[in-house]
């Protein structure tokens, strides 16, 4: 079989035959003219030149020859990395691991920013928001009220639809679980173009019903609940205590809204006196522009009557936003930090392969000149050694990709429940393939092209003049360029470490108002079809709190609605006893009598509430301390009034009893809230009190009071499901669960920096000491001692150390700016953390170039001047 391209053995042979030719045609010609055999030969010989060359020369106008080399090339750089397996290995190895963090965080990218949404033409789709700008709005959203206003009036759109998103108890299927459900307007799934894998979506009818009963389930409910039966639809669940039915499954991989189990039909409420605020998402109309959708909504807006000043819609949030950019949310910057982090670890590793290419190179200029010496031009040879890097880099990305396959669970499932979106999505494709191979041919240039410029340099007369020994000096100034170059760049990563391991400790020393330390705690939520009244909800919370006194080793047990590092709080306005209101909202918690012994409030003024403060006694409430400076500053708030009534009557004014401090309510990285607690035995308002938060303060393991809770729960009332079971540590470590989860993964990014810069220096120095041996043994012959040829080393190290320093801290003060928004407590040019982390870098660099300075001055002065 003949090659379109490659080698061609037939053609070989005829160049071989023709030369052969020539070559007895020249002989014979200088015979006739009277040279004897062996003068006519010897002088064919030189007329002919380079035979190699010429075939060279000759099988490059045959076209194809290019494919002939590369594996040519091929074949000899794997017999060449089989004869040096230690290089091979370490070269490989090193860019593995690089190649391997690199793939595992495209992989996370891939999958999240990159991979298709699962919705019917995703680019037509988007968020419509209209909202109002603060605290209690989270994300893109619209009232009800607006929704239905500017719905008939709208034409840039096809089709709208909104959705919100609550937790529901299902109960009927197994144990009692709080699952994620998400309530639908008219045509949610049309709009978003996706359909049931299994049954059929919501009617037209279904959707106006606010009493239907048909849910959606998804696929990942419907094989771990119902085992993926065939016949699910017409099955049935409870969803806080109410019977539904189920009409579809979704596909595999649809979440959306993201953690959403359940899909019910939730029609929207156009009335202007209820607060009813859920996203909204479109699909543009042909010849539309999300900016025309724009305008167009502003217009309408402005014509709409209904003003809700209490809600500040002035100050409303507009925009209509690309569907992708709300369902990846605040992530996309942490993940392209991260995707920064990887490179400069990729780079560092590219730095110190090129570094072990050129030592590698040095070793092997002998071969280099007798290559050059039998024809091998510069550019031949440049080929062959980045086919060499080539190589190297594809086998290291090969072995990376068996590590991102390993790594890539181990980050999601690392990673804070809910922080990544679309985790189904994050997989290993072709896509992550490509990208893996791109890169790995990438480096495989950048760290072999250098050597290969450097070691091809020198001209064949150069070479074979000066024996086979080459000049170090260029190579060394390389060497060193690199290294500091690694340097650098690992500083600018340990800064960024530093800098977030400055934030997390920042967090960790907030002052919280309360002690969580021996506190265990979990919350129900009571759901109104089995506790319609506030009554029985009270009636529960007594119950739960009698059972949880006879748990054994518990100090004191008590109940609040909402506790701090929760979901959610309830927060609002109040009036002083003159009818004022004081310009600002405060917590409003509802508390039982030990409810500040269990969580370590300091009681600053007054008393704590007594059991006798129920339904019969006079209202009375506890501020906290910013609440009474504020009004009181004084300090007389005990014995004051006020009423969490707009119109207060009578009965309505609530006397202030006592002080505490005050607390961080919302989450470590929040400011204290001013609180007003009041008596959980004084609420009949059942919405306030349907959340139970119960806490316990004990010594003993918590795992063994949490399983006596969990039993209490289950004999109280088994068809309740208990949420956030745990230690309050726990809680407040999960408020900064994403800060430490950045922290984490970039210290590890950065130890892996900061060891390869200092492998670097180790080869850079070892390499240099070899080189530099004869000259070390002659010095120390000549006087010099052990300690000051070791001090000469050591001298190099601190003129790497203090170039990649100087390099490196320039180029943090600036790249670090992009940690602003993840820091707290700390400035991105915290001097602080600039110090520490280069002490560490120069201390390293110094600890790697022990090794080859006692070496150098170990060297035998007499072996020295007699190789001289």
């Amino acid at each position: 079989m003949r090659w379109p391209f490659g080698p061609d053995a037939a053609r070989d042979a005829e160049l071989d035959e023709e030369i052969r030719a020539h070559f007895a045609m020249a002989i014979a010609e200088r015979i006739k003219r009277g040279e004897s055999p062996e003068q006519a030969t010897a002088a064919a010989r030189r007329e002919f030149g380079n035979v190699g060359h010429v075939k060279e020369v000759t099988r490059e106008t045959w076209g194809g020859i290019w494919l002939e080399r590369l594996v040519q090339d091929v074949h000899f750089t794997f017999r060449s990395l089989r004869r040096a397996p230690g290089f091979t290995a370490v070269a490989v190895l090193t860019l593995a691991l690089a190649i391997g963090v690199n793939t595992t965080m495209f992989t996370v990218v891939n999958g999240i920013l990159f991979r298709p949404l699962p919705f019917r033409a995703e680019t037509e789709l988007f968020v419509i928001s209209h909202a109002p700008a603060g605290p209690f709005i989270n994300g893109p959203a619209m009232f009800d009220a607006t929704y239905a206003a500017y719905a008939p009036k709208q034409h840039s759109f096809q089709a709208i639809t909104s959705y919100g998103r609550a937790q529901a108890t299902m109960t009927g299927v197994g144990d009692p679980t709080r699952v994620s459900v998400s309530g639908s307007s008219d045509g949610f799934f049309a709009v978003l173009g996706v359909s049931p894998a299994r049954g059929r979506a919501f009617s037209e009818a279904e959707y106006r019903d606010s009493s239907d009963a048909h849910v959606i389930i998804s696929d990942g409910l419907w094989r771990d609940r119902f085992a993926s039966r065939p016949d699910i639809v017409g099955r049935a669940l409870d969803l806080d205590g109410v019977r539904q039915t189920i009409i579809g499954v979704m596909p595999a991989g649809f979440d959306f809204p993201s953690g959403v189990r359940i899909w019910k039909t939730a029609p929207i409420y156009p009335n202007p006196h209820r607060v009813s605020i859920r996203a909204v998402i479109g699909r543009l109309a042909p010849g539309s522009t999300p900016a025309a959708a724009l305008s167009e909504m502003q217009s309408i807006m402005k014509g709409i009557e209904h003003q809700r000043s209490d809600l500040q819609i002035e100050r409303s949030a507009e925009g209509v936003i690309p569907i992708r950019r709300a369902v990846v949310g605040d992530v996309r910057r942490s993940l392209l930090l991260f995707e920064g982090a990887v490179a400069f670890v990729l780079l560092i590793a590219c730095a110190n392969v090129a570094n072990l290419l050129l030592m590698r190179t040095a070793a092997r200029q002998h071969e280099i000149t007798i290559r050059t010496a039998l024809g091998a031009g510069r550019g031949r040879l440049t080929r062959q050694f980045l086919t060499e890097s080539v190589i190297i880099a594809l086998v290291g990305g090969a072995l990376g990709v068996a590590i991102a396959l390993g790594g890539v669970p181990a980050l999601v499932a690392a990673a804070p429940a809910d922080l990544l979106p679309r985790t189904h999505d994050i997989k290993i494709d072709w896509t992550v393939l490509a990208a893996t191979a791109a890169a790995s041919v990438f480096a495989g240039i950048v760290f072999g092209v250098a050597p290969a410029l450097q070691s091809t340099r020198r001209a064949l007369r150069a070479s074979l003049a000066e024996s086979g020994q080459a000049s170090t000096a260029p190579r060394a100034a390389l060497r060193s360029t690199i290294v500091i170059l690694e340097l650098a760049l690992a500083l600018v990563l340990l800064v960024g470490t530093g800098l977030m391991t400055r934030s997390f400790f920042r967090m960790r020393s907030v002052g919280l108002g309360f002690n969580p330390e021996n506190v265990v705690t979990f919350t129900v939520d009571l759901p109104h079809a089995r506790y319609p009244t506030a009554a029985s909800l009270q009636d529960f919370r007594k119950r739960t709190e009698s059972a949880l006194r006879g748990v054994p080793n518990l100090q004191a047990v008590a109940a609040v609605n909402w506790r701090p590092m929760g979901t959610a709080s309830i927060v609002g306005d109040f009036r002083y006893d003159d009818g004022r209101k004081p310009g600002f909202v405060v917590l409003k918690p509802c508390v039982t009598p030990d409810y500040f012994r269990v969580m370590g409030i300091r009681l600053r003024a007054g008393r704590a509430f007594a059991d006798g403060d129920d339904e019969a006694s006079p209202k009375v409430a506890i501020v906290s301390a910013a609440v009474a400076n504020k009004l009181w500053p004084a300090g007389n708030a005990v014995g004051k009034r006020i009423s969490m009534s707009d119109d207060p009557g009578p009965n309505d004014w609530i006397t202030v009893v006592g002080v505490v401090d005050d607390i961080i309510q919302d989450g470590v990285t929040s400011q204290p809230s001013p609180a007003i607690y009041e008596p959980l035995s004084q609420i009949t308002f059942g919405p306030f009190i349907d959340h139970l938060a119960f806490v316990a303060r004990s010594e003993a393991d918590p795992a063994v009071v949490e399983r006596e809770f969990l039993g209490v729960l289950k004999a109280v009332d088994p068809l309740q499901a208990v949420q956030s079971l745990g230690t309050m540590n726990s809680l407040v470590m999960l408020s900064i669960a994403e800060p430490v989860f950045q922290m984490r993964l970039l210290a590890l990014f950065s130890i892996l920096a900061m060891i390869l810069a200092a492998v670097g220096i180790y080869g850079v120095l070892a390499s240099a000491v070899n080189e530099r041996s004869r000259e070390f043994g002659i010095r120390m012959a000549l006087g010099a001692s052990p300690a000051g040829v070791v001090h000469l080393v050591l001298r190099r190290t601190a003129a790497l150390s203090f170039a990649g320093v100087v390099i490196g801290l320039a180029a943090a003060v600036g790249v670090t700016r992009v940690l602003t928004k993840f820091l707290f407590g700390v400035a991105p040019t915290d001097p602080l953390t600039f110090a520490v982390v280069t002490a560490t870098l120069v201390g390293t660099a110094f600890a790697a170039a022990f090794v080859p300075a006692r070496r150098a001055s170990r060297v035998d002065p007499l072996t020295a001047i007699r190789h001289e």
